[in-house]
């Protein structure tokens, strides 16, 4: 017997399960195909010797759309914003960081000049008009905005910092500029991590009687008549959905599609790049230097932060969780071993000793932040997608022209159920 629905949903990720909840306020059936074990995606929390530890740093803009659209949906967000602060790391040189009223002021790395310049660039990122940097990239922004050398570095550092992107020469200045805008209001570390929302979003789904199919790996999705669309699984198993929303990754969609794929001819949808990263998650039972918990490198692409401050992440009070972080781009040394020790040795520079003092640690040396890296011209390539197959919809961190990570992966999951709630309607 084939299955049908009306509402098929391939991946139980953060896009797939705000989809759902939006959709579980209409009486359609619902079906959501997870090909991993547990749902969740790179949202998920890996709970280990008593401490939560994310896939990497993980953090939720305060102002956001993503934060607005989960208290929307009744979600839960409990925990607190990191001080704006921290030290800036080159070679063997620590500089205060300028990114508060204080740090500015004390701050040695700029001077007098910079610093009155630094402030005036910060003030232009939080009021552009983001339409008149639209055909830019962030690197050609950067340096129309300031011919020092150090505010430059500061703003790529701070881009990367907001979205996880090491690409200024490729990447879009006003994608750029939407998330550093964000990332300046704040953000939110989640006591026991991401996978509290996860939780709640699931389990809100399974009460309105969402079903669920976990190790379900989808093969072909295949047009049929009727307005109908057939699923295959990979093991042969059929499920036909009147609507299907897609929120795996692009190429993979493609696959999926085979040739009944409209995006084949598309180089800029079927290349499309992702941003990655290689991560150090780190427990320990104290800090050596309690009074450093954030640092970033100025030339370096590495992150240094102890999100234990700001949220609970461990079963013991006590505990320390931290993240060491290194941003890649496409041409970077895939040498797992150097970039662990690279990792650890950052690690040692801001906190020495601290393998004294570990509880457990976990090293990914490459995780996928984003599908997509966010580059110029990306809205027209996502518009023409949209539409091409009828009742195929698509959803993820990387479908929405301008927002990326959760904040694409939640509006374009909303954006999505709209659409078919829409059509169900009509």
């Amino acid at each position: 017997m084939t299955q049908k629905w009306d509402v098929v949903i391939i991946g139980g990720g953060l896009a797939g399960l705000v989809a759902a909840n939006y959709l579980t306020r209409n009486n359609l059936s619902i079906l959501v195909l997870e090909k991993n074990k547990n749902v969740g995606g790179r949202a998920r929390t890996d709970h280990i010797r008593q401490q939560y530890f994310n896939l990497g740093p993980h953090a939720l803009y305060k102002k956001g759309k993503a934060k607005s659209i989960l208290e929307e949906l009744n979600i839960q967000l409990s925990g607190k914003s990191p001080k704006i602060g921290g030290i800036l790391v080159e070679n063997q040189l620590e500089y205060i960081a300028p990114l508060s009223p204080l740090g500015l002021l004390t701050s040695n790395f700029l001077s007098w000049k910079e610093r009155i310049e630094w402030a005036k660039v910060l003030m232009k990122v939080m009021s552009i008009d983001n339409e008149k940097v639209v055909l830019q990239t962030y690197e050609r922004w950067v340096q129309q905005t300031t011919r020092s050398e150090n505010v430059q570095s500061l703003l790529y550092l701070l881009g990367r910092l907001a979205t996880y992107c090491h690409s200024p020469n490729k990447v879009s200045a006003k994608v750029m500029l939407i998330h550093l805008k964000a990332a300046l209001n704040g953000v939110l570390y989640l006591d026991k991590g991401w996978q509290t929302i996860i939780d709640q979003l699931h389990n809100n789904s399974v009460v309105s009687g969402i079903q669920f199919q976990t190790r379900k790996n989808v093969k072909q999705i295949v047009p049929i008549e009727q307005d109908h669309i057939k699923i295959v699984l990979s093991d042969g198993e059929v499920i036909v959905g009147k609507n299907v929303l897609c929120t795996v990754e692009p190429k993979e969609l493609n696959q999926m599609l085979g040739e009944k794929s409209p995006f084949s001819q598309s180089d800029s949808f079927t290349k499309m790049e992702s941003v990655k990263g290689s991560t150090l998650d780190v427990a320990l039972t104290q800090l050596p230097n309690p009074k450093k918990v954030f640092a970033m490198g100025i030339v370096d692409p590495l992150y240094f932060s102890v999100h234990s401050n700001n949220a609970l992440l461990s079963d013991d009070a006590k505990s320390i969780v931290l993240h060491v972080f290194k941003y890649q781009s496409p041409t970077d040394n895939k040498e797992w071993k150097k970039v662990k020790c690279e990792l650890e040795q950052f690690l040692e520079k801001i906190q020495p000793g601290w393998k004294s003092y570990v509880i457990t640690s976990r090293f990914i040396p490459q995780i996928t932040v984003n599908q997509r890296l966010p580059q110029v011209g990306d809205e027209q390539m996502l518009q023409c997608s949209k539409n091409k197959i009828p009742g195929l919809y698509i959803a993820g961190d990387w479908a929405s022209p301008y927002s990326i990570l959760s904040e694409g992966a939640v509006t374009s999951g909303k954006q999505a159920a709209e659409e078919i709630i829409k059509k169900e309607k009509s």
